[in-house]
């Protein structure tokens, strides 16, 4: 996430496929393409066409220093997709608040949440102008469900609060994702209070799912620290890694589905999950 640009809502929600709206376009005067930015290298090692040359410079480089990174990339991915698939399916959850975007690629929280239950409601919050660019992408929907799109900052929880409460109730249960996301809330109390601000004003009932890169030796991260000292000095936004005790106090006061906080590849893995990666990832539940 690039610093606040401010609160203007992206055009309102998109109910169904009769309710078309234009996508903003204000994100391009904001694009830097002089600068490798986190969501469009990311969309560069997960195969994607939507990003530059210099994009492609430091995401080669990062993955030269630390080649585990597009395993990483896919795993995060693949992790989201088995999250909402359970929450949706097997939980019932029919609300989702996406904090952190990324680009849109295949199968997104709402394609994945509305093909079990047309009637879920999705909001997402980025703050990245290419991301803001490729929000059509974004606001499809089915007839019976709602999407929207908030151009927003995660370091402004109160913000994204207010705005999403136009699309979402919050008197029911919802699933607030965080995806790679805190890594780049560099202040770790900083980070813990956001988490707590979202999660204090979602009933109980709701669900916090994460991923967060760590240093940690036993899920391989030793390799993390100097791509990332390479990452800070050379792309934007910056970017840290965290213990999992940590990344763990995250979830604090909230109950973990099983199997707790493991490398996200490992979180009910599908039959050909890939190898452990250095990203942690969990599922819990406010009580």
């Amino acid at each position: 996430m690039a610093p606040a640009v401010g609160r203007t809502a992206i055009a309102g929600a998109r109910r169904g496929r009769d309710d078309v709206s234009d996508t903003p376009t204000s994100g391009s005067s904001r694009l830097n393409t002089g600068v490798a930015h986190n969501a469009r290298v990311w969309n560069y090692w997960i195969g994607g066409k939507d990003n530059y040359e210099v994009d492609q410079q430091v995401g080669e480089h990062v993955a030269t220093m630390f080649p585990i990174i597009r395993d990483i990339a896919r795993a995060d991915r693949d992790f989201l997709g088995r999250a909402v698939r359970h929450l949706a399916a097997d939980r019932g959850v029919r609300q989702f608040l996406d904090i952190g975007t990324g680009l849109p690629t295949v199968d997104n929280t709402h394609e994945i949440a509305q093909r079990i239950a047309p009637d879920a409601r999705i909001v997402y919050v980025d703050n990245d102008p290419i991301v803001l660019a490729h929000a059509r992408t974004l606001l499809t929907s089915t007839h019976d469900g709602v999407t929207d799109y908030i151009d927003a900052d995660v370091h402004d929880p109160a913000a994204i609060l207010e705005r999403a409460g136009r699309t979402l109730d919050f008197t029911r249960p919802v699933a607030v994702m965080m995806l790679g996301i805190l890594n780049f809330v560099l202040d770790y109390d900083k980070a813990r209070d956001i988490v707590r601000q979202v999660l204090a004003d979602v009933p109980s009932g709701s669900y916090l799912v994460l991923t967060h890169p760590t240093f940690d030796d036993e899920l391989g991260g030793a390799g993390q620290i100097p791509a990332m000292e390479f990452w800070n000095e050379n792309a934007t936004p910056p970017i840290t890694a965290r213990s999992g005790t940590d990344i763990a106090a995250f979830f604090e006061g909230l109950d973990l589905l099983d199997p707790g906080l493991v490398s996200c590849s490992r979180w009910r893995p599908d039959a050909n999950s890939p190898v452990v990666v250095p990203q942690f990832g969990a599922v819990a539940v406010k009580p």
